[in-house]
């Protein structure tokens, strides 16, 4: 059985047999295909086998688990967290040298994000890896409902519908690339800034934005911001001060 340190729930199961599966983008990127006009562009007239296909990803006695490394030596651990009644897919960064995961972002009905910026998604999916999910495109779709980003290149749609047309069967990849792009994930589309070479936002469910009370320790906002970015860093230990603040942060419990 895998094992994600502090992440607590399970079994957790290998999930890369998924990946062959044309039909298992859409439906990983469901949350970010909202209406009707989304959905049967992505789905057509496959919706009932996407739908068969859903309720194995979110059996309860397994949770299928993808791996995304980093060179840096972080993983992205991206995990359908299959609770009766609490199911969702959390997004988690983690390093050998810490205790714990961290979250990234929760895709869910309790939202929390955005986890990425727009260069950031890129730099992640394009990092060369020999372990773990390795295909660009393959990362680049696995971690697209992280996303938040106000400010989209005018180019975006360009990787987003070469992953598309890559993986699924989708006919009119331009068309639903565009539609995610518009949506994005659950949040409000963020705004990102450098700010003493970390980059944060202001998104009010952000667990990177700085001044949110549950947001993480500056340290590992560093980390996590150089990792994204293709840094080869390694990591702090033990977290600095919050420059932010001026002391170090009270960790609280997210908004429900």
């Amino acid at each position: 059985m895998l094992r994600i340190p502090g992440y607590e729930g399970g079994p957790l199961t290998e999930g890369s047999a998924y990946l062959d599966d044309p039909l298992f983008w859409p439906v990983h990127l469901g949350t970010c295909l909202r209406g009707e006009d989304a959905q049967r562009a992505a789905f057509g007239a496959d919706w009932d086998a996407a739908m068969e296909l859903y309720r194995a990803l979110s059996a309860d006695h397994e949770w299928p688990v993808f791996r995304v490394p980093l060179r840096s030596g972080h993983t992205i651990h991206v995990v359908y967290r299959n609770f009766d009644g609490e199911r969702g897919v959390d997004y988690l960064i983690h390093h050998p040298a810490w205790p714990a995961a961290e979250t990234l972002a929760v895709d869910d009905g309790h939202f929390m994000g955005p986890g990425t910026a727009w260069p950031e998604l890129l730099s992640a999916a394009r990092q060369p890896v020999h372990t773990g999910v390795a295909d660009t495109d393959s990362r680049l779709l696995l971690l697209f409902p992280t996303l938040g980003d106000a400010r989209l290149p005018d180019d975006a749609a360009v990787p987003l519908t070469a992953a598309l047309a890559a993986l699924t069967s989708i006919e009119e990849p331009a068309e639903v690339a565009g539609m995610l792009l518009e949506n994005q994930g659950q949040w409000e589309p963020a705004h990102w800034r450098m700010e003493d070479a970390v980059r944060i936002n202001d998104g009010g469910h952000s667990y990177r934005n700085p001044y949110n009370a549950f947001a993480l320790p500056e340290g590992r906002l560093r980390e996590i911001s150089d990792a994204l970015n293709g840094a080869d860093r390694q990591p702090n230990s033990p977290p600095l001060p919050d420059r932010w603040t001026g002391e170090r942060r009270v960790r609280t419990d997210p908004p429900a």
